[in-house]
């Protein structure tokens, strides 16, 4: 494992520590808490944002098919 070195305000600090101390757990454990549940975060976020792109682009292309129903659709011949 390895170790990382924060910088932060005295206040934010000060919270930190009685946030951790009201759960129960260590100082590091809380801030390791806090970093996984950032990551958990971001990552939904990413998946959020790819998910739109392929939305947008499967939208285009179900526009088109749509589009192309509704031109043979009275067609009786077809």
């Amino acid at each position: 494992m390895m170790t990382i070195s924060l910088r932060m305000p005295d206040d934010f600090l000060h919270d930190v520590d009685l946030f951790a101390e009201e759960l129960h757990l260590p100082r590091a454990a809380y801030v390791r808490k806090a970093l996984e549940r950032m990551n958990a975060f971001v990552a939904e976020e990413r998946r959020r944002k790819r998910l739109m792109e392929v939305s947008l682009k499967v939208r285009t292309e179900s526009m088109k098919v749509n589009a192309e129903f509704s031109e043979i659709e009275d067609c009786p011949n077809v």
